[in-house]
């Protein structure tokens, strides 16, 4: 659990720091849809490399920023396994292994490894947004930028205070939780022996008081937003404004070059088929 790392806001200075937090939102989103245009490992070598220097700029501790990859590396290795075992090739190509109904694929290990990197690259460039913008400034980016459904009576600023508290409170939870397991291990319960349906048997006395602590944190946070006479947004004004630098255009057109050269080596390094495609 410590080993989650999204929802965490590493305080310090630096580029990715300073910029707007709006501007670090949709970049997050548009580089997202530029990694589903990778299809290849030159893509997706191109992207890490990219990925690179806003980390680096960022001046978050690579092992903090990598530390989420653990949390998931079960699911990584298991949407492998499967791409492995049951791809199937749409042309005539030999199989390198078979094995009662698994036959694998030369094609199919190619397209498992390029899962892989895709899921490794969509968790770590989202975890740098949350590592490096705190759950107000988060809050404020994301009002902002939904603003226009407010005229159709749009809970905006609900939404986005709902959003914050449920970034904000997942470090909360993971910490509670390695507390209620540590707690219960000092008790004699074993959750490490057993087949999984015994360890998922075994994990039901941490849900519970998991659950409640929950809760209550939910109720005491409801209650001292009430004794501070929250009524939403409504006549709210803000103490930080949020405002778009120079940095913030630097930053687009970084993401615009990104893109242009994701493009460019899915459709073609000359161009031919990227032309051809926009007619």
């Amino acid at each position: 659990m410590r080993d989650v790392s999204f929802g965490q806001y590493y305080p310090t200075k630096s580029f990715v720091h300073a910029l707007d937090a709006r501007a670090k939102l949709l970049l997050v989103v548009a580089y997202i849809a530029f990694i589903f245009f990778v299809d290849t490992f030159a893509g997706f070598a191109f992207a890490a490399v990219c990925l690179c220097v806003p980390i680096a700029l960022s001046r978050v501790p690579l092992k903090l920023i990598l530390k989420s990859l653990r949390a998931i590396l079960f699911l990584i290795v298991f949407t492998m396994i499967l791409n492995v075992l049951f791809f199937r090739p749409q042309g005539g190509e030999s199989p390198l292994a078979a094995w009662w109904i698994f036959t694998i694929y030369r094609n199919g290990l190619e397209y498992a490894a390029k899962m892989a990197v895709r899921l490794i690259l969509l968790i770590v460039g989202p975890s740098l947004l949350t590592l490096t913008t705190s759950p107000m400034e988060l809050t404020g980016a994301i009002e902002s930028l939904l603003k226009p459904l407010s005229w159709i009576r749009f809970p905006v600023h609900e939404l986005a205070m709902i959003m914050s508290i449920a970034l904000s409170i997942i470090p909360t939870i993971m910490e509670e939780t390695d507390k209620i397991i540590k707690a219960q291990k000092a008790r004699g319960a074993d959750f490490e022996s057993g087949n999984l349906f015994k360890k998922a048997k075994a994990l039901v006395p941490v849900l519970v008081p998991l659950f409640v602590s929950s809760f209550r944190r939910a109720d005491e946070l409801a209650m001292a937003m009430d004794s501070r006479c929250y009524r939403g947004g409504k006549g709210r004004t803000k103490m930080k404004i949020l405002r778009y630098g120079w940095r913030d255009s630097v930053a687009a057109v970084a993401m615009l070059l990104f893109g242009f050269g994701i493009l460019l080596l899915r459709y073609n390094w000359f161009g031919v088929h990227f032309i051809t495609l926009l007619y």
